[in-house]
């Protein structure tokens, strides 16, 4: 439901960013650097971490969100739920494991990382960089979760539901190649345009 009178009943990210504009140009900018831009991390991998963080928030929006980008880009549905569940067991890339133990730690008892949960990603094969891009999404995704649950955003679980439906459509093949063919797209600028939050 919605929390402020002058927000539609019920009410989605999009109504609250074009509601109240501050800042959101260079936020919906900085999701189009962190999770298209350059890096060593999938874009499947950080719309997967996305999803993670969301998921440990308890924030059902972000999560039907990142979860159908996730799986858009080639991560399979039984990760995520498994992944919450039971990270160890989880049927997830080893060397993802590591990373989203990172995010669970930045998300639930920032206070107790330490040196050796960055050692662990880098001995699993990735480079510093992949270490940052964590970091980045983890306190992105913490600060989305918090806005939409602070606005009260609805879930909006029947609309995800579809999207999700339609994804599972795609080939194997064409989720994978979206990996390449999206690297370096505006795509949440775009969104922000669609709303009309962001005016050029």
């Amino acid at each position: 439901m919605s929390f402020l009178p002058s927000l539609p009943d019920p009410t989605n990210l999009g109504d609250v960013l074009k509601a109240f504009p501050k800042g959101v140009p260079e936020l919906l900018a900085y999701h189009d650097v962190i999770l298209r831009g350059p890096s060593p991390l999938k874009i499947a991998e950080r719309e997967l971490i996305a999803a993670y963080v969301s998921g440990l928030n308890a924030c059902r929006f972000c999560y039907n969100a990142h979860t159908v980008y996730a799986e858009r880009f080639g991560i399979e549905p039984q990760v995520f739920e498994a992944a919450l569940a039971h990270l160890d067991t989880a049927p997830l890339d080893a060397r993802m494991k590591p990373i989203l133990r990172l995010a669970k730690k930045l998300t639930e008892a920032p206070e107790s990382v330490v040196a050796q949960d960055h050692q662990a990603i880098i001995e699993a094969g990735w480079p510093q960089e992949a270490v940052a891009d964590v970091i980045y999404i983890t306190a992105l995704f913490n600060f989305m979760n918090r806005v939409v649950s602070g606005f009260g955003v609805e879930a909006f679980d029947e609309v995800y539901d579809g999207r999700r439906q339609a994804v599972r459509k795609m080939s194997p093949e064409r989720r994978q190649a979206l990996n390449e063919s999206q690297l370096g797209t505006d795509e949440y600028v775009k969104y922000g345009r669609g709303i009309g939050a962001i005016k050029d």
